[in-house]
């Protein structure tokens, strides 16, 4: 190669790198940084209202307990975390049916939006181990949307279960 063709394709290796890096970096204004969207609402799951109980009692634990559920309440939009909201837990376990008023508690999130409730072990009902969250307004003069939630587990023999929850503002 000759000493002229080395030097134009560094050249055009130059300003191709220089071009690129400018459109990827913003300089010439046709690339926008990437902004956030927005954190979405949890939708209400299918059958997640089953057997709900409405006031059930903010408790330590439901039952004995052995088994964790935990989770997080944040704003949607902006993801911001709710303190003081109550989340009413249920679920078919080792000490009662789902539909028992026993097998029923509420919980406060933290000031993270942290929520964590000890209850028995859950166990297959209808097939699958699951449980069952709300988050009800009745109870929270924030007025977001009311959510039912009806997360599966992948096996019964698992000891813990979460369930994240993203509230819209009603």
């Amino acid at each position: 190669m000759t000493r002229a063709l080395q030097t134009r394709r560094a050249l055009l290796l130059a300003g191709a790198a220089t071009a690129g890096a400018a459109f990827l970096g913003g300089a010439s204004g046709l690339v926008l940084p990437v902004r956030a969207q927005g954190l979405a609402p949890t939708p209400t799951m299918r059958g997640g209202a089953n057997n709900y109980r409405p006031g059930a009692p903010v408790v330590e634990r439901i039952g004995n307990g052995g088994f964790w559920m935990t989770g997080t309440v944040r704003r949607a939009g902006d993801g911001a975390p709710l303190p003081g909201v109550r989340i009413q837990i249920w679920a078919h376990t080792t000490e009662g049916h789902e539909r028992d008023p026993h097998s029923h508690g509420a919980t406060l999130t933290d000031a993270d939006g942290v929520f964590r409730m000890d209850m028995p072990q859950i166990v297959p009902a209808f097939g699958q181990p699951h449980g069952h969250l709300a988050y009800d307004p009745e109870f929270d003069e924030n007025g977001f949307e009311t959510v039912f939630l009806r997360p599966v587990m992948a096996s019964a023999s698992e000891t813990s279960l979460t369930a994240d929850f993203v509230l819209q503002p009603a």
